[in-house]
């Protein structure tokens, strides 16, 4: 049997939206649906965060048992996974070549820590000059803005990506609370930004780097990162 794949998939420290601020994280779907798309196709995969430790999730995210999406509920029963996510790995101490792919969930607190985070820049642009797959969903994308491709240019430079949109983050009423629009920002450095209707599920991918607009497209990005990952053998 082939060694599994091994994917590193990096969430936010952000507890609150900046200081004093309203409670926020990571959004649990964008983690949850992932991370079973990625352990049920028989991956190796390891949670880390900005600071490491516990990371915050954000309570509009969660729902009584039952009202959930499916992947929720099945991560809050998982002891393994709700461990893992206890004790995630801060990212200054990982290691990059033991990975095939990085993939970073979204919640609104990645606005605050992801964008500031140097070992977070270097690790995603390490990993791209390595070859790796690289992904993310949400707001997640917000973590690739500082990144820099082969060239030095930015990651996003040239490639098509999307992530939260300015009509999603003012239907949330946070347009006036996150530090900076993301597709504004994914503009602005250069990235040819598309997207959906509000809330729909997108996912697109340009080589090795894949994104997704919202929540809703968690499953679609990580399904094209398994595509990337594993790609068809050619017929003979």
């Amino acid at each position: 049997m082939a060694n599994p794949l091994h994917i590193l998939l990096i969430v936010t420290s952000s507890a609150t939206m900046g200081a004093g601020g309203e409670p926020t994280g990571l959004w649990f779907e964008e983690l949850a649906t992932p991370y079973y798309a990625f352990v049920d196709a028989g991956a190796d995969v390891t949670l880390a965060s900005i600071e490491g430790g516990k990371a915050p999730i954000d309570p509009r995210s969660v729902k009584p048992k039952g009202e959930n999406e499916a992947s929720v509920d099945r991560f809050l029963a998982d002891e393994t996974a709700s461990a893992a996510l206890a004790e995630t790995k801060p990212v200054s101490e990982i290691d990059v070549s033991k990975y095939d792919a990085v993939f970073l969930p979204g919640g609104h607190g990645t606005m605050w820590d992801l964008p500031g985070s140097t070992a977070l820049a270097d690790l995603l642009t390490e990993a791209w000059g390595e070859g790796k797959v690289v992904g993310a969903v949400c707001h997640g994308p917000a973590g690739l803005v500082n990144a820099k491709d082969e060239n030095g240019e930015p990651l996003v430079k040239g490639r098509r990506v999307t992530g939260f949109t300015n009509s999603e983050e003012v239907a949330v009423e946070l347009q006036n609370k996150v530090p900076f629009l993301l597709e504004d920002r994914l503009k602005q450095l250069g990235g040819k930004y598309e997207k959906v209707g509000d809330f729909e599920p997108f996912a697109i991918s340009d080589g090795r780097l894949i994104t997704g607009q919202n929540p809703a497209s968690a499953g679609p990005a990580a399904e094209l990162m398994l595509k990337e990952l594993t790609p068809e053998p050619v017929s003979q």
